[in-house]
Order: C-alpha cells, then structure tokens, then sequence
C-alpha cells in the first residue's frame, strides 16, 4: 500500500457524554467513522484536514528514523504498551514531521493494525526490509529484541554513509575552492596586470598571454560556461536516476578508481554482511534475506552479483561459493562465511565480517583526510603560484631590460 492515507479531523461524543475531538489516518471517510465508533466514539463530524506545510518544514532523515526506532525498542524492553511508547516518543520529537508519522502509526495501530501493517503504509521511511524484520519480530513474539537489531543496523548504516559521505566531500571541495579562486584571479586580478601591460608596451611571455586569452574568454563567455556547467550537471542527474544502466556503468566506474573504489568496495562489502547478518538472525529465511539485501546494498554491480547469489543458492549452493563465483568478495569474507556455515553461526559470522570491513572503512576515511589536506594546499598553492608567475614575469623581464 502506498504512503496516501489522508489526515482527517474529528469532532464527536464518547461513552461519558463529552464532546472530544482528534485527528486521525485513513483511506476513506466511512472506515473513519466506524474506526471511532469502534472505540466508543459517536462522531458529529469529521473532515479532511488541509495540506498545509510551512515551505521551510523539516523533512524526516534517515537519522530520525534510527532515533525512532532506538527510542521504541528502549521503550518496549521497559515494558511500556505500543501505544504509550508512541505517545512517550511524539512527546519528546522537535521534528513536526515525525510526530505527526508517529501519531498516524499509532492511530493505524489503535485501529487494529500490527505494527509491521502500519509501517508499511508508509514504505517512503520504512522499506521492505524494515517492514519484514519487524514482522519477524511480532510473528516470534521477540517485538522488542528485534527492534533493537533493527536499531544497531540502521545506526551502523547511518554511520558508515556519514563515513564515506566524508570522505567524498574532500575532493569534491579541492576542486570547488580550486575553481572559485582560479575564477577570481582570471576575471578581476588578470585584466589590472593587463592594463598595466598594454601600457608599457612590449612582447609579453607565451605564458603570460595565454594566461591573458584565458582571462579574457572567461569574461565573455562565463555565462555560456554557467549554463553547460549547469546543463551537464542536471543531464548527469537524470540520466543517473532514469537510467539503470547508465547508473551500473557509472558504479561500476567508481568502484575500479584508485582510492574511492577501494573505500566503496569494502563500504559495501560492509552493508551486504550487516545486512545480512541482520535479517538472517530475525529468522528470515537465506533466499529470502538476499532479496532483501539486494535490494538495500545500495551498489549495482553488488546488487547485480547478490541477486546471481540468491538463484545459486535457491539451487542448493552453499553461500560462500556463491561469493566467490562472483570476484567481488575478497578472501577473508568468502572464508568467514564458509566458517559460519559449517558451524551454524553465519549471522555472527557475518556480523564479524561487517565489523571488520566497517574498521577499514574508517581507517581508510582517517588516511583519506589526512591526504587530502595537503593536497589541497599543493593544489591552490600550485594555481595561485602559477598565475602568480605569469602576471609577474613581464615585470622581471622589463627589471632586466633597465
């Protein structure tokens, strides 16, 4: 079912006689009414609420759902009803957003819904696996355990994507400071020297005057660079959203890069053994665990080679030659899982691995930064010495003619 319920409000009497209103979430204005009727509710009117959303309102993050999730498991461990424990997190949540999802739940849930039937109401923060999981949770009896494991892989993700976000953004920031002051120096710092130049007259350095026809074509045609800049971006963008193909080529692209392939690789390498540590140890069966991990590992090639995973092994192959059928598992993980399988541990097995893999990532997010540091002063130092040089040499050639 898709995230359309609609929000109504509603105004009516109860059992004692007293005139009580709310709001709550539903499909259709008769199955309101008799959701209320059911809880002793005589309503007098109800109504759809307006769709009113401050331009500016928060939007609901990833992080807010691992907070949920951290702060229900705690709850129900404490012995807290469903229901209150809704009530307790809405309380404490600054993001209108949230709570107003958390008290749509909680009125699904009052209405006779599972959780695991109201979450997926809402798949736009809670996907398939979340939704599975909890099932598992609430068919075992174990609501509350399981929440808690869903909390740590959903933690874990959050913190490993903050990871590799950071480590992306360091040379995504080198090039954008680079360009701005090399834009700078070009269009404002370039044609004071050139005045001066034409001036005093005389043959000027090739590198000089290459830097000059650059200043020059950047002041005429800075708004043609704009828009293709802008263009390319944008066509980049919908070709990596549209087109399955284009987005294989492009992660598959990445993944053979020098540093980001290797941080990308065991970053998924990372997700694929949490993940499935995760799901398996809820009880899920493996065939259907992979599914679930293909869908949330979050790299094509990956997706593509644990999807071949789940037909060898719905045939009767064992995981850890499945893994290495693919070349895209190193060794140590291949090896550990074999070591699970025949030992009947493979979710701490696998929860190892992830582990391990999650370490590496950081150690290399920690090398990463401190290489890019420097290199980012060589890159700008470099620039700005360069045009440094180009202005300043038809001054040393004309010291020298004196």
């Amino acid at each position: 079912m898709n995230d359309t319920s609609t929000i109504y409000a509603w105004e009516g009497i109860n059992r004692k006689g007293r005139r009580v209103s709310g709001q709550i979430a539903g499909h259709d204005l008769a199955l309101i009414k008799a959701q209320l009727r059911r809880k002793g509710i005589c309503p007098e009117r109800v109504r759809k609420k307006p769709a009113s959303r401050p331009i500016f309102a928060p939007r609901i993050l990833p992080a807010d759902i691992a907070l949920f999730t951290r702060q229900l498991a705690t709850l129900l461990k404490a012995g807290i009803p469903l229901l209150q424990a809704f009530d307790i997190i809405s309380e404490g949540v600054e993001n209108r957003q949230v709570c107003d999802l958390v008290q749509a739940l909680k009125q699904q849930i009052a209405s006779g819904n599972s959780l695991a039937d109201a979450l997926r109401q809402h798949p736009r923060y809670f996907d398939e696996l979340y939704c599975n999981l909890v099932a598992a949770g609430e068919q075992a009896g174990a609501l509350e355990t399981l929440l808690e494991r869903v909390a740590i892989y959903l933690e874990k993700s959050q913190r490993l994507k903050a990871r590799i976000k950071k480590a992306m953004t360091y040379p995504v920031t080198v090039l954008v400071v680079a360009t701005l002051v090399s834009v700078v120096l070009l269009m404002h710092v370039v044609p004071q020297f050139q005045k001066l130049f034409t001036g005093v007259g005389g043959q000027l350095p090739g590198f000089t005057l290459a830097v000059i026809a650059l200043s020059e074509f950047l002041q005429q045609a800075w708004w043609m660079l704009t828009l293709g800049l802008g263009a390319s971006l944008a066509g980049l963008r919908q070709a990596h959203r549209a087109y399955p193909g284009f987005r294989h080529r492009l992660q598959a692209g990445l993944l053979k890069m020098p540093l980001a392939g290797k941080l990308l690789h065991n970053s998924a390498i990372a997700r694929y053994a949490r993940t499935l540590s995760t799901t398996f140890a809820a009880g899920v069966p493996l065939v259907q665990a992979l599914g679930s991990v293909a869908g949330a590992v979050g790299n094509g090639p990956f997706k593509q080679a644990i999807e071949r995973m789940r037909h060898d092994v719905s045939t009767g192959m064992q995981l850890n030659q499945a893994m290495a059928c693919n070349g895209l598992f190193p060794g140590m993980a291949i090896q550990m899982t074999a070591i699970g399988e025949e030992s009947g541990t493979l979710d701490r097995m696998l929860e190892k691995v992830a582990n391990h893999y999650e370490a590496d990532v950081d150690t290399l997010v920690d090398n990463l930064t401190s290489l890019m540091e420097p290199l980012i002063m060589v890159v700008l130092g470099g620039i700005v010495g360069a045009l440094v040089i180009a202005l300043y040499l038809p001054v040393f050639q004309l010291g020298t003619a004196f």
